[in-house]
């Protein structure tokens, strides 16, 4: 449903929100333990961070994109 004034959106979708609440927990794993000095677990936390846009894509090809036909679009 396109909106009067043109404006595309901000990606209020569930693919979205799951790519930015994956890369949140990546980056927030990565701090604490750039903090201890666990370097291992830094890099475990860039590996979830990376793994946040993919998975956000995958949800998009599955229809839950804003444009996908499994995404209910909220009424503000």
């Amino acid at each position: 449903m396109p909106n009067p004034i043109g404006d595309p959106g901000h990606g209020d979708s569930p693919a979205a929100w799951t790519n930015i609440i994956i890369m949140l927990i990546g980056l927030s794993i990565g701090t604490v333990a750039l903090f201890f000095w666990m370097i291992w677990l830094v890099w475990v936390g860039v590996a979830i961070t990376v793994l946040g846009p993919i998975v956000g894509l995958i949800m998009s090809k599955l229809g839950f994109g804003v444009n996908g036909p499994k995404y209910q679009p909220k009424g503000h």
